[in-house]
């Protein structure tokens, strides 16, 4: 099977550049790799995927506005999360099992009277929390952070960070369990971002992206820079 890949990477390359030594115009794709090998870095996307799913168009076309330098979207198969990381991993060529990462809308269920839905970031009562699949979520730390953000201009008893029930979250987002991604999402919730994302090394990272069965991946610096995350240590 490594002999096959080899193979069939040599088998491109020499394609190109046969192409190349001809004057034809070559169309820039990844050449082949092993499952779990990084892909080569692609040229920026300008225009969104002629077959792709509308969904998947909308979400292509906003990070072509936000002009990422790199994206790429995934179809995984339905049984993805039947599977280990490991599977997951490879499946999307990740760099490692930590570059797998998740959003959930978090609601505080004792808001302060005074909160008014998400109109304020720094004192919403939802909020989009991404962290990667292999730490858990700290609660604690979570409402420690955001009582922060708020400067203490209610006391922390006005805090207690929940997952938002399912029917909440879909409303609020737009997107189904499992496909909840703050990329076009329908409610512009503020977003928190788990600082051991930003920490990751090579930066480009993975999430849902509207649809249950894709996946989408960029560079972390990226997203910060595009999506204004509050960065914080809100896992174990």
């Amino acid at each position: 099977e490594q002999a096959s890949n080899l193979l069939d990477r040599f088998l491109a390359i020499e394609q190109r550049l046969s192409a190349l030594e001809q004057g034809q115009v070559v169309e820039a794709k990844p050449v082949p790799t092993s499952p779990g090998e990084a892909i080569p870095k692609p040229p920026r996307q300008t225009t969104v995927t002629p077959d792709a799913s509308p969904i998947q168009q909308r979400l292509e076309q906003e990070l072509i506005d936000k002009k990422f330098s790199e994206f790429r979207f995934v179809r995984v198969p339905a049984d993805y999360y039947d599977q280990p990381l490991e599977w997951r991993m490879e499946r999307l060529h990740a760099a490692s099992i930590h570059h797998l990462c998740k959003s959930m809308i978090m609601e505080n269920t004792r808001a302060h009277p005074s909160v008014d839905g998400w109109s304020n970031p720094l004192n919403s009562k939802y909020y989009v929390v991404i962290v990667q699949y292999t730490a858990r979520l700290h609660a604690e730390k979570l409402k420690t952070f955001i009582h922060r953000l708020s400067q203490g201009q209610v006391g922390k008893q006005y805090y207690n960070m929940r997952l938002a029930p399912e029917d909440v979250s879909d409303e609020l987002s737009g997107y189904s369990h499992n496909a909840v991604t703050p990329l076009g999402i329908k409610t512009p919730l503020p977003i928190i971002l788990s600082h051991r994302i930003a920490e990751l090394q090579p930066s480009f990272f993975f999430l849902g992206a509207g649809e249950v069965d894709l996946k989408v991946g960029m560079p972390s610096e990226e997203f910060i820079q595009q999506y204004k995350p509050f960065v914080a240590d809100c896992t174990y």
